[in-house]
């Protein structure tokens, strides 16, 4: 007999989550969670010992969660590592950076073939997404960018989606190195075509990454994940916009500041750009963040009167604040991560005197007429009543300075119970029940 609920696994970087969810109503019954445990350089220690500790936590609250399915996803031990090689900077090896980043993955290097760049600096990826060249167009340089990758000894996983034309021929002059051969990303000026290179690194991801980092000795580890935590998170982005409008998500880390983005376009703008803009859409903002990242953060915002306390963060990522001054520096912390990723995810509009006369010029994704903002993150979840108006203060509200496209009038929640994840994790199996579950968001009280 089928199992009528799942128990939903995010390996986290800092904390593993778990939640117990019931697949005929979609809600959240149950959930736990416990510092991950990364195996130490002496190979002691085991990923899985956190998630048993959540597990006996979950069966604590329900005895149903003892014999649930178990879904989960990961970010732990650096999570996704992406380096990109295109054939220009300002065309396929952007398109191919946006990819990388909608499959959940940190990149760690673009490399533009024809201006010099040197495959042989890719900054240590587990994954390298390897594009150039419009369909039935020049495939020389990425014929040439196969050699080189191979010539330099890499024998990592290798994602290529370029010109379609010379995928076989790709895919020959690689050989043994491990690769998937996936659609192009840019078929032709002007068209972003992410879907099957996702695809293509959530397999590459799931059947050499996982493994290979050596995370757990039990198999079932491999068994339970099934994807990347950003890519799943932005799965359930995408469910949570099927009932929700336009939706952006603003996820606030130790060491980065994510942003997803579901927004329907404007058609008139479709078509205008060399790498196009798409509807789903992530940043990763990696010198912005709570903890690691808290010392640019604050350099990047202009606020030298919170370097001690950056400082103190970068020093000691586990620090947690016990006064309400201390507080008070995390929360402008957040405010200035939260402010920041926004704007360079959104960009700006002006008006410019163009041969057509007066034009609006746009940068970044408009972000203003987005119906759902959701916060995520520690500290909002863990934060003080009132915690997401004062981070998210500057951020929304029709009269933002400076022609910044930001959202304008959105209904605010915070994801406390990590719903996203969740949802995105059974979204294959069980979409119905992902589809209420990711509603719940909506369903629950506003900021």
């Amino acid at each position: 007999m089928p199992s009528t609920d799942a128990v939903c696994v995010d390996f986290g970087s800092t904390f593993t989550k778990a939640a117990l969810v019931d697949l005929t109503t979609g809600r959240i019954v149950a959930s736990a969670s416990h510092p991950t445990t990364i195996p130490g350089s002496d190979g002691r220690g085991d990923v899985l010992d956190g998630y048993d500790a959540c597990l006996a936590e979950l069966v604590r609250q329900d005895p149903r969660a003892a014999g649930a399915e178990v879904l989960a996803c990961s970010s732990a031990g650096g999570g996704l590592r992406i380096a990109v090689v295109g054939n220009e900077e300002l065309v396929t090896a952007e398109a191919g950076r946006r990819v990388a980043l909608s499959s959940g993955g940190k990149v760690v290097s673009v490399v533009a073939v024809a201006s010099g760049g040197d495959v042989a600096r890719l900054g240590g990826p587990d994954v390298v997404l390897l594009t150039g060249g419009t369909d039935g167009g020049n495939s020389e340089v990425l014929l040439q960018a196969a050699r080189d990758l191979v010539e330099s000894g890499w024998t990592g996983s290798v994602v290529v989606a370029g010109n379609v034309e010379a995928r076989a021929e790709v895919g020959a002059i690689l050989g043994d190195v491990p690769h998937v051969l996936a659609d192009n990303v840019v078929p032709t000026i002007g068209v972003l075509a992410p879907e099957s290179a996702r695809a293509a690194i959530r397999e590459v991801f799931l059947a050499h990454v996982i493994g290979g980092k050596h995370l757990s000795a039990r198999a079932e580890f491999t068994t339970m994940v099934r994807g990347a935590t950003p890519d799943v998170v932005l799965t359930g982005v995408e469910l949570l916009a099927r009932g929700g409008g336009d939706v952006v998500v603003v996820d606030v880390g130790g060491a980065t500041t994510d942003v997803h983005s579901v927004v329907e376009l404007d058609p008139d703008s479709i078509g205008r750009e060399v790498v196009a803009t798409t509807r789903v859409t992530r940043t990763v903002e990696g010198d912005l963040g709570m903890r690691w990242s808290a010392v640019s953060t604050v350099e990047a915002a202009d606020l030298p009167e919170l370097a001690e306390a950056a400082r103190r963060r970068h020093e000691d990522p586990a620090y947690l604040p016990e006064d309400d001054a201390e507080r008070d520096a995390d929360e402008a912390i957040a405010r200035a991560a939260v402010g920041l990723a926004l704007r360079r995810h959104a960009g700006r509009s002006k008006v410019v005197v163009s041969p057509e006369g007066r034009v609006v010029e746009r940068t970044g994704k408009d972000l203003r007429e987005v119906d759902l903002l959701v916060g995520s993150g520690g500290v909002l979840r863990n934060g003080r009543p009132g915690v997401a108006e004062r981070v998210l203060a500057g951020s929304t509200g029709a009269d933002v300075e400076g022609g910044w496209q930001l959202p304008r009038r959105p209904l605010v929640v915070v994801d406390t119970d990590y719903v996203l994840a969740a949802a995105g994790l059974l979204a294959a199996e069980h979409p119905e029940a992902a589809y209420r579950l990711a509603l719940t968001l909506v369903d629950g009280p506003a900021v």
